[in-house]
């Protein structure tokens, strides 16, 4: 039944919230077991804890409760995915931080952890940032996240259909969850793990440091 192909069922939630001005941008995960009274306090913290106005809080917890809902819609059902070796995509800005890479992920692998990948990944790229590896984490997530989701659909039309052969389909407005299903298109149903020299540079992880005068820059 449908889960995050993972260790820990984690959510990945991403909130954008602009009030009178002011911007909220957050992502992180959140556990689906945990009561909504958790939502409203965690809100409020976060408010305070930032000095944001009372109002951002109802448009922090519809975020959230919104996305939590949608995951909560999928429990129960079924999930068909047929490829277990699946490429994931990283491109990020966290801070001055850049980091692009890509690699491959086993989401038969329900013992796998997201969070102590990325701190490994961190970690052999000396990445100090402690807001990167998070970051990292949660993009892994919401590409986990979209490949699982979509292979509901997948079985859903399948019992629909009497031949049920009809592939999978991917689309996402997520331009992380879109990268990853380029690559999934890419390596084909047949693809291998093992990487081809003339391949070798697209798994060569790159990292840039951002100068100030060149913020304006690279956000846009």
């Amino acid at each position: 039944n449908f889960r995050m192909p993972t260790r820990d069922n984690l959510v990945p939630i991403r909130v954008d919230v602009e009030v009178d001005g002011q911007r909220y941008r957050d992502a992180f995960t959140w556990n689906p077991r945990d009561p909504d009274s958790e939502i409203i306090s965690f809100a409020k913290r976060t408010a305070k804890d930032l000095k944001l106005p009372a109002n951002f809080v109802p448009q922090m917890l519809q975020s959230i409760q919104g996305q939590l809902a949608e995951f909560r819609s999928y429990e129960g059902q079924e999930m068909q995915i047929k490829e277990k070796i699946v490429p994931l995509k990283i491109d990020l800005r966290v801070n001055n931080t850049v980091i692009r890479d890509q690699f491959l992920w086993d989401i038969g692998n329900l013992d796998s952890d997201p969070e102590e990948f990325a701190r490994t990944l961190c970690d052999d790229l000396n990445i100090t940032d402690p807001e990167v590896g998070p970051a990292i984490a949660v993009s892994i997530r919401e590409q986990l996240y979209e490949i699982a989701s979509q292979s509901v659909s997948v079985m859903r039309e399948k019992q629909m259909s009497k031949k049920g052969r009809r592939a999978p389909e991917f689309s996402s407005n997520s331009k992380a969850v879109n990268n990853a299903v380029d690559l999934f298109k890419y390596f084909g149903s047949k693809g291998s793990v093992i990487r081809k020299r003339k391949e070798w540079y697209l798994y060569e992880p790159v990292v840039d440091v951002v100068a100030n005068d060149e913020d304006g820059k690279e956000e846009a």
